[in-house]
């Protein structure tokens, strides 16, 4: 009764030995297909040894058991049934791994006994590889890179050791910030030696009703004085009517300048006193230029700016603007650039008062500061063609315009000189002698003054 069942499993075997004897056989047609075959066999005997091994202990506890049943021959029967399934499912994956390469045009052969025989030259079988179909390039695997799961495996990242590049990192921070710092500290320095400050305060006092034109000198100097190294002179020139205080403005600059520079680096020069004859133009431009050579060479040795101030430069002659375009030009040497050049005239007088008279009732001319900063945005570029056109000089400065006196301004002057000369300032009087003055018609409520205040100074010495 015990021994059927195990009868029928040693059958099987029996007949699984048997088809793996036939199948070896079968096999022997081509030397790789054996060689492939055999790692196939011996991969099922193992999986069969394993698979028996199993069996022969459940058998002995069968046997041991009291209880028989047909557990025993079911599950040796599913072990074999299993073991066909892998075989036949391995073999399927064999056979078309073998179609795939006889797909490819290359044949197999490995004889038996190694030769020389037959080999194709390397040059002959990269042709033939070449002239046969494409193969697939084997692409090579990416090796995973596995982590740790636990936390506790984890190495640690190498700490950088300390660099002492580091440190001089550090002091070469601080050496510039110093340097910077004391640069700033010499530009502040260097600004408060000409006392700008001061500079202002006087022009807005005793400066009547030119606000715009005293905001953009200042401006220019405040830019040029805040270092010592330019690449180019300061060239400005002042341009309005007879009386509006243009030569009152370059007194003020010479005076402030002398008491900050010194006597010796700051020139007024007046055409017609140094210069009026034209037949000595030629001389008086080399006499020019020398003595502002001097001067400059001066200012160099004591590490200072030179102002230069030429008052009626309408009236100055084509040599001596010559001479002076020279000493402006940009490629002279270092201490000619170290210089601060002002020109006052009534060039363009006609357009500045043209401009003023009909456009003083427009919206934008109503207040001071409209009037001031519509008459340079109009004018300054109308007065810098008419400048250019007379000779190349005012092509290096920055025009400044100057606009009319209104009877507010004439009056501020009669009060300034009344006290200067020591009269009481009475208002009445005041208005009786600014009424002696001729202004053009009133146009937008503003009566402007024919002369501005050069009347004023001879009128009240009359009182």
């Amino acid at each position: 009764m015990y021994l059927r069942p195990r009868l029928r499993s040693d059958k099987l075997t029996k007949e699984m030995s048997d088809q793996e004897s036939s199948t070896s056989a079968s096999q022997t047609e081509g030397e790789c297909e054996g060689e492939m075959d055999e790692e196939l066999d011996e991969e099922l005997d193992e999986e069969m040894d394993e698979e028996m091994e199993g069996e022969g202990e459940g058998d002995e506890k069968q046997q041991d058991s009291p209880v028989p049943g047909l557990y025993n021959f079911s599950s040796s029967l599913c072990a074999v049934l299993r073991i066909k399934q892998k075989y036949r499912a391995m073999k399927k994956r064999r056979q078309e791994m073998m179609t795939l390469q006889g797909l490819g045009g290359r044949e197999r052969t490995s004889p038996k006994i190694f030769t020389f025989d037959g080999l194709i030259p390397t040059a002959s079988y990269s042709s033939t590889l070449s002239s046969s179909a494409p193969q697939r390039k084997k692409r090579r695997r990416r090796k995973r890179v596995m982590f740790p799961n636990n936390r506790r495996g984890c190495r640690a990242p190498p700490k950088p050791a300390a660099s002492r590049a580091k440190y001089c990192l550090y002091l070469l921070c601080a050496i510039v910030f110093s340097q910077v710092y004391n640069a700033i500290e010499n530009l502040d320095d260097h600004v408060l030696r000409y006392d700008l400050e001061g500079l202002e305060k006087t022009l807005r006092r005793e400066v009547f009703g030119q606000q715009g034109a005293v905001d953009g000198l200042l401006s220019h100097l405040k830019d040029y004085l805040s270092t010592y190294v330019h690449n180019k002179p300061l060239v400005v020139s002042l341009h309005g009517p007879s009386g509006v205080g243009k030569s009152h403005l370059g007194r003020l600059l010479a005076g402030h300048f002398r008491s900050v520079v010194g006597e010796t680096l700051v020139l007024q020069y007046y055409v017609l006193h140094h210069c009026p004859q034209e037949a000595d133009a030629l001389q008086c431009a080399r006499d020019l230029s020398a003595l502002i050579s001097e001067m400059v060479e001066r200012a160099e040795e004591e590490e200072k700016i030179p102002l230069f101030i030429f008052d009626e430069a309408e009236h100055m002659h084509d040599e001596i603007l010559d001479a002076l375009q020279q000493l402006v030009d940009s490629k002279q040497s270092n201490e000619y650039l170290n210089a601060i050049y002002l020109f006052l005239s009534n060039l363009g007088h006609a357009h500045i008062t043209k401009h003023m008279l009909y456009n003083s009732s427009s919206v934008s001319m109503a207040t001071a500061s409209g009037r001031q900063s519509h008459l340079v945005k109009e004018l300054t570029p109308i007065l810098r063609s008419t400048l250019e056109e007379l000779h190349p000089l005012w092509t290096e400065a920055d025009v400044l315009p100057l606009g009319l006196l209104d009877k507010g301004h004439v009056m501020e002057c009669f009060l300034d000189e009344m006290t200067r000369e020591g009269f009481y300032p009475d208002h009445t009087n005041i208005e009786r002698l600014a009424g002696e003055i001729e202004y053009y018609p009133a146009v937008g409520g503003h009566e402007y003054s024919q002369t501005g205040c050069k009347q004023v100074v001879a009128k009240v010495n009359l009182l």
